[in-house]
């Protein structure tokens, strides 16, 4: 499959070096296309994306509060069908923050009401746009500016399952390691109606504390070890796609890995990686189970 050469993003942005959003966002909004309405709130991607009168999107852009995105969307939508406008993709667009703990609300309340938009979260596992503090998505034993010298207490909240609890169409979790399967589920979520949610994995080098080179080898590992599942659920049916599913009946790299090429984890205990890596082999063997049935 090739990408479209079209770029919607300018060359030149006030992105993090190595940030794995610039990658998400470019790749996204090439599936999506320039009949696109984007919905920001507060977060690294209105950073990147400039100050009036400057922008990096070719792309029109509604910066919105921080815990209104599900129901501004709501609203861009709204005014779209009153114009008659058809064929225009409404997405709202935030980090892990703005959807899983601030915006959860509005977007719960979209996906009740059915609304026909797209939703993408970049989830790069803190707030990172002001100063690095624990989100809900912030896994466990990782050290952030608001977390004990331990590291996180709490398990990372699954965002996924609980969108996908409300029994929308279509639900994709995505890594900006693997752009092509991140391309194809927003392309596929462009070809669907009603509320479509897209989760998708973002390495972040400040934040994790890794070099700046190594993103994609950081957000492959996730994926390589288990950690972070590549999936579809459609109707209630989870699929897993591209690398995750060729990992079905294979040997899996050790979630250690994973941990040692990033500071925010120096604080792991030895026995808190073995509970990690044994909930993460739990789940494999249930996803092995499900393919033999």
């Amino acid at each position: 499959m090739n990408l479209t050469e079209e770029e919607f993003v300018h060359p030149g942005n006030r992105a993090c070096s190595g940030c794995g959003l610039s990658i998400v966002y470019r790749i996204g909004l090439k599936a999506l296309g320039k009949n696109t309405v984007l919905v920001v709130p507060p977060s690294c991607l209105t950073v990147m994306q400039g100050l009036y009168p400057v922008a990096s999107t070719k792309i029109p852009c509604v910066n919105v509060t921080f815990a209104s995105t599900g129901a501004a969307a709501s609203g861009v939508r709204g005014a779209m069908k009153a114009l008659k406008k058809d064929g225009v993709n409404v997405v709202a667009w935030a980090g892990d923050g703005g959807t899983g703990d601030i915006g959860i609300q509005a977007l719960s309340g979209a996906c009740e009401r059915g609304e026909d938009i797209i939703y993408i979260c970049y989830d790069n596992e803190a707030y990172m746009n002001t100063g690095i503090q624990r989100s809900g998505t912030t896994p466990q034993g990782v050290l952030t500016t608001t977390t004990p010298i331990r590291g996180k207490l709490q398990e990372k909240k699954d965002i996924p399952a609980i969108i996908a609890a409300h029994g929308i169409g279509y639900v994709a979790t995505a890594s900006a390691a693997f752009p092509l399967d991140l391309y194809e589920k927003v392309k596929k979520a462009t070809t669907l109606s009603g509320p479509r949610y897209i989760h998708v994995h973002t390495p972040c080098p400040p934040g994790w504390n890794f070099a700046t080179r190594y993103t994609i080898k950081v957000g492959k590992l996730a994926v390589e070890t288990g950690l972070f599942d590549l999936y579809e659920i459609e109707d209630g049916r989870l699929t897993l796609t591209g690398p995750s599913k060729r990992l079905l009946g294979k040997k899996r790299k050790p979630v250690k890995e994973y941990f040692d090429v990033q500071g925010r984890f120096k604080s792991l205990d030895p026995e808190l990686v073995e509970t990690l890596q044994g909930r993460i082999d739990a789940k494999w063997e249930n996803y092995n189970d499900q393919q033999q049935q």
